[in-house]
C-alpha cells in the first residue's frame, strides 16, 4: 500500500448490510481508512460534512439499487459534479447501468465481487 493509501478514506454505499460489512471489511483488509453509508442521501450528508482532519475520502463504492431517494447512479453523477477529485466504482448484481451512467473516470464492476476485484478496481479509480 502506497503512503496515499494510507491516507485516504473509502466510502462505502450499500443498503444490505451484509454486503456492506464484507466490502468494509475487504477494504479495510487492504489498509484504506472506512466510511460506511446506507443510502445515497448519507453518503451525500457525510461528504458534505467532510472528514476528521487529515482524512479525505478518495473513493466511493456505491451500489446502484439503493431505497430512499438517491440511488447509486444518480449518487455518481452528484459526486462527480460536487466533487470530481473523488474516484467513483459502481456495482450491482442487478441492474447493469446504460453508457453514460457512470463517470468517465469511474468504473462499474457486477456482484458477487472478489475481495481482489474490488480492491483492484478502488486503486484504479483513486485520484
Amino acid at each position: 500500500m502506497s503512503e496515499a493509501e494510507a491516507k485516504s478514506t473509502v466510502l462505502v454505499v450499500e443498503d444490505d448490510a451484509v454486503i456492506r460489512h464484507a466490502a468494509v471489511a475487504m477494504v479495510t483488509d487492504a489498509g484504506f481508512a472506512v466510511r460506511e453509508a446506507t443510502n445515497g442521501n448519507e453518503a451525500i450528508r457525510i461528504l458534505d460534512e467532510g472528514l476528521d482532519a487529515g482524512e479525505a475520502v478518495c473513493v466511493v463504492v456505491t451500489d446502484i439499487d439503493m431505497p430512499l431517494g438517491i440511488d447509486g447512479i444518480k449518487l455518481a453523477a452528484c459526486i462527480d459534479r460536487r466533487w470530481p477529485g473523488i474516484g467513483i466504482v459502481i456495482t450491482s448484481g442487478k441492474v447493469r447501468p446504460a453508457p453514460g451512467d457512470v463517470p468517465t473516470d469511474g468504473l462499474f464492476i457486477r456482484k458477487p465481487y472478489t475481495e481482489e476485484g474490488l480492491i483492484a478496481a478502488i486503486r484504479s479509480v483513486m485520484p
